[in-house]
């Protein structure tokens, strides 16, 4: 920060120093370890979608269609009057409930929950209890070869004192 002049006044450098500290605020929050794993975690989510919607559109969608028509997004239910679609897939006449495109986007969430928590959440999840059972192991060994150490200290000093032969 640049030193004030000698007819700065005292609101000048207040609000600079209050700008300087702003812009230090802001530098440490961005270097702060959670926004960069934020950022990446987005960028990863999105890239995951683009997995799941093809897994969706390459294998759920033509399993549905053995059964039915190949595309969820083309099952809809007409509620008021009959309905009339455009070529576009637009409903022009009528009320249609669009029940396709919920069931599609319903399964797209479950796959996506799925695998986060098959391959993300439970390997996780069992890495951290071996490594806190290794971690109490360790612990309770060191506790051990403490508590060892102690008993051999007040046996020699046991040792040394019936040698001098103190009543």
């Amino acid at each position: 920060m640049a030193a004030p002049t000698a007819h700065a006044t005292k609101g000048t450098v207040v609000s600079q120093e209050k700008k300087q500290s702003l812009l230090e605020g802001f530098k440490a929050f961005l270097m702060r370890g959670n926004v960069i794993d934020l950022a990446v975690a987005v960028v990863i989510g999105a890239a995951f979608t683009n997995i799941v919607n093809a897994i969706v559109r390459g294998v759920i969608s033509p399993v549905v269609g053995a059964f039915g028509t190949k595309s969820l997004e083309s099952y809809r239910s007409c509620l008021k009057g009959p309905c009339r679609v455009s070529e576009g897939g637009e409903v022009v006449q009528g009320v249609a409930i669009l029940w396709g495109s919920v069931l599609s986007a319903t399964l797209s969430f479950l796959i996506t929950a799925a695998v986060v928590y098959f391959l993300m959440v439970l390997p996780m999840a069992k890495y951290l209890a071996r490594r806190a059972a290794l971690e109490k192991e360790r612990r309770g060994v060191q506790e051990t070869l403490e508590v060892t150490e102690l008993e051999l200290l007040k046996e020699i000093r046991d040792a040394l004192v019936a040698q001098r032969g103190t009543p």
